[in-house]
């Protein structure tokens, strides 16, 4: 690619000359046999220069795309890596621009702004020598309009990076704002909070637009004054080369070769307002990026597997805390054991910390404090992939993706067969995905919106349990569902539950029956751990957590 370019140059001078020859020569001694071979030479340099023209843009996409793509997997592949600290602090609008508008800010400066500007570069210096030596006071002319434009290029650079961040920075808000009203609709419409939405996201459009402005009209100043310097030029070097030519200083070809090497240079001027504009975007939009990349994960993987795990767990005065109130902690000294296939009721107050014990299984957040193991070997020791495939979770607000039916099930387990798909479909009560127009094979739209709360919730336990893990985290998974599913789901769980260590949090009577013993999580710690009934009847807090449950005096009889 840089031999191509650095072609393109030499015939941008090359063709040129040979009009030099051409009119100096044949033209001017009226030898029409020597100009045929200078046309065909020129006529030869004007399609060269088109082949590599043509081979530099083929070259240049083919090496340009190839980094975006590489760039976007690893960007990526970063977020992936990310703790949910990391993302629960950022919006994801601010993430959704930076893996698109940002990063084709980057592809549209490697693909044409940073060869031009090398070509640009070049081409002034390399023409400004050769009018120089052509005819010495009108190369002063050109290279002295060089002067007031490096001085703007390098104040307007300054001032443009400062706009352009600020525009990056809104695209993300506005992204931000278009993305919750379009995965909120529900609550919107429902509160006919739709003018107050649109509203606000008006507001957002209306900044950027006029932050936008702000940087069409600095441009707009910038490339106004790079042509309005080449076209001065141009009439000072037609004045000037018209008197030369009168006195005899210079040859007509000499004058027409100098001034269409002159017109040469007008497009890298010109361009070099579109250029730098350019290469600030990028290179706002790469330390935007880098916001990323820069951020060490706090989660790392540790280097253990576990062959054949049982799912012995046990959690070992274990605290947490999130990072941005390290002094705020939400468990501190938890200590509980669950055996190979014996199933734990996690039971508390609404806030009292049961998602996060849960979530710190998984590691989706690390301890701050304490051990979590499992078969004896500290989680944080365990390679993540083996962890995340011994435990799995079946979240209250379960996460559906805009695929097929068929494709969520399986995202926990790829291997799986079409009998383990319809045994854990059974399991979870979702038969209703046979109903759907192409059975599992449906989209069922994004974050599942064309299903039922209960419906996704038993789609997303199915998930889980056709991952078979040896442990598997039930955060409220039932909490949707109506009482005579739940009683069909809890029947097909004990199933389940029976071959594997199970944690299940619960609000109802009913889902504490899963469970072989029940923890009371108080005040971010666990209190008692016993059997149901006997929580019950020896500990007041547990019953009043318990109180509205309708189930509780049938279950207590």
């Amino acid at each position: 690619m840089a031999t191509t370019a650095l072609s393109g140059v030499g015939l941008t001078i090359a063709i040129p000359l040979v009009t030099r020859a051409m009119i100096d020569g044949p033209i001017a001694d009226r030898d029409l046999s020597a100009l045929l071979p200078l046309g065909l030479l020129a006529l030869a340099l004007g399609v060269l220069e088109a082949v590599l023209i043509f081979i530099r843009r083929w070259v240049q996409s083919n090496a340009v795309l190839g980094v975006e793509t590489t760039m976007r997997h690893d960007l990526y592949a970063r977020l992936q890596q990310l703790p949910m600290a990391f993302h629960g602090q950022w919006q994801s609008g601010q993430l959704l621009s930076r893996v698109t508008n940002d990063l084709s800010s980057i592809r549209r400066f490697f693909g044409f702004g940073l060869l031009f500007l090398v070509m640009n570069v070049l081409q002034l210096v390399v023409v400004t020598l050769v009018l120089l030596k052509m005819y010495w006071p009108l190369g002063l002319v050109v290279a002295a309009a060089a002067l007031p434009i490096i001085a703007l290029s390098n104040r307007f650079e300054r001032t443009y990076v400062l706009v352009s961040r600020r525009v990056q920075d809104q695209q993300g808000d506005l992204a931000t704002a278009a993305e919750e009203g379009a995965v909120g609709f529900r609550v919107i419409k429902s509160f006919g909070r739709g003018p107050f939405v649109a509203g606000r996201y008006n507001d957002s459009a209306r900044t950027l637009y006029d932050t936008s402005m702000d940087k069409v009209r600095l441009s707009a100043k910038f490339w106004t004054f790079l042509e309005v310097i080449p076209n001065f030029a141009v009439v000072v070097v037609l004045l000037f080369g018209a008197l030369g030519v009168g006195r005899g200083d210079l040859t007509p070809g000499t004058l027409v070769a100098f001034i269409t090497l002159m017109l040469s240079l007008v497009w890298p001027i010109a361009s070099l307002g579109y250029i730098l504009a350019m290469a600030q975007e990028a290179m706002t939009a790469g330390a935007r990026i880098n916001e990323i990349f820069d951020t060490e994960p706090s989660i790392v993987s540790g280097a253990h597997v576990i062959e054949r795990p049982r799912g012995h767990l046990r959690l070992e005065g274990v605290g947490f805390a999130f990072p941005d109130q390290p002094d705020e902690p939400v468990l501190h000294d938890v200590n509980l054991e669950v055996a190979p296939g014996e199933t734990v009721a996690i039971v508390g107050a609404t806030g009292s910390g049961k998602t996060t014990l849960t979530a710190l299984v998984p590691r989706l957040y690390d301890v701050t404090a304490g051990r979590i193991t499992v078969d004896g070997i500290d989680v944080r020791d365990l390679e993540l992939g083996n962890l995340r495939q011994i435990v799995a979770t079946a979240f209250e607000e379960p996460t559906l993706f805009s695929m097929s039916a068929r494709e969520n099930l399986l995202l926990g387990r790829r291997d799986a067969t079409e009998a383990d798909v319809h045994a854990a479909v059974e399991v979870a009560q979702a038969q209703f995905v046979h109903d759907l127009p192409w059975g599992l094979d449906t989209r069922i739209g994004e974050q599942g919106m064309s299903l039922s709360g209960g419906q996704r919730q038993r789609l997303a336990l199915a998930r889980a349990v056709l991952a078979q893990p040896r442990i598997l985290v039930l955060d409220d998974t039932l909490s949707a569902l109506d009482v005579h599913t739940e009683k069909l789901v809890e029947e097909a769980l004990r199933r389940v539950l029976a071959d594997a260590t199970g944690i299940v949090v619960a609000h109802r009577a009913s889902t504490v029956l899963l469970a072989d013993k029940v923890a009371l999580l108080q005040d971010g710690t666990i209190t008692h751990v016993g059997d149901h009934s006997e929580l019950l009847a020896t500990v007041p807090a547990y019953r009043e957590l318990l109180a509205a449950d309708a189930d509780l005096e049938e279950v207590g009889a």
